[in-house]
């Protein structure tokens, strides 16, 4: 219960209170939790208490408000075992159907266009390089959980936009390429917050937190042949770390 002369804010305790009902499944996922009145009543605490401690849990994730119902325990986090991580998930070169991906848009850019391109493929605009923008969803459990756009070089895969349409296999895309399949990865994370577009896709409200990955992808050779940038939803993945000695 709320001990109101705890050091402890009554609004974290009422967050502790509810986290630990949903954890013992008190409050079962996509079920709907009392509402602020019965909350205030039952726990005899003011209404903007509960307010601030309901905003807390749907900005972490542990509830959703749907308008005009209420509000609900958000489902679990999608598990991403980062000991098992290889930086080739979200690929279009290493996906074995890439066009069954859900595929949004495809797109064609010049390095003028974005400088980080350059930089990553180590290519220089007086060159006019071109890339692939290919932009599509991971979905797990029928829960879309990352927005991705993979850049691909055309000089090295020039029909990869309309293969992908045509939802080639890999085999049919890295046919008389196979110097050009990636074989190693380089992966940065950060935390970043959403754009318009983020929200759209990912269907959460502007100013959430992301995990923002970006995987680099190497032939045999050393040369880049993909770029990939993932956003996963943090509210709906949780990342597990295992150094193992």
């Amino acid at each position: 219960m709320i001990n109101k002369y705890s050091n402890i804010p009554i609004y974290s305790q009422l967050k502790s209170l509810i986290i630990e009902k949903i954890e013992n499944r008190e409050y079962p996922e996509n079920t709907k939790i009392p509402s602020e009145q019965e909350l205030c009543e039952f726990y005899n605490i003011s209404r903007p208490t509960v307010r601030q401690a309901i905003s807390e849990l749907t900005n972490s994730g542990y509830l959703y408000k749907e308008k005009g119902k209420g509000t609900f325990v958000a489902q679990s986090k999608m598990r991403i075992d980062v000991k098992n991580y290889s930086g080739f998930t979200d690929s279009i070169l290493d996906s074995q159907v890439p066009g069954e991906r859900k595929i949004i848009a495809s797109n064609v850019y010049t390095g003028s266009q974005c400088k980080k391109l350059e930089d990553v493929f180590g290519l220089y605009s007086g060159n006019n390089p071109q890339f692939a923008s290919i932009q599509y969803l991971s979905v797990l459990d029928d829960n879309i959980v990352a927005y991705n756009t993979s850049y691909i070089p055309l000089s090295l895969f020039p029909e990869i936009i309309e293969k992908v349409k045509e939802k080639k296999p890999s085999y049919d895309i890295l046919k008389g390429k196979y110097p050009l399949v990636p074989v190693k990865s380089k992966s940065t994370l950060e935390i970043i917050y959403t754009d318009q577009a983020e929200t759209q896709y990912l269907q959460v409200q502007p100013g959430q937190a992301l995990f923002k990955i970006e995987n680099t992808l190497y032939s045999k050779s050393g040369q880049v042949v993909e770029f990939i940038v993932s956003k996963y939803r943090a509210d709906k993945c949780k990342l597990v770390f295992e150094n193992i000695k």
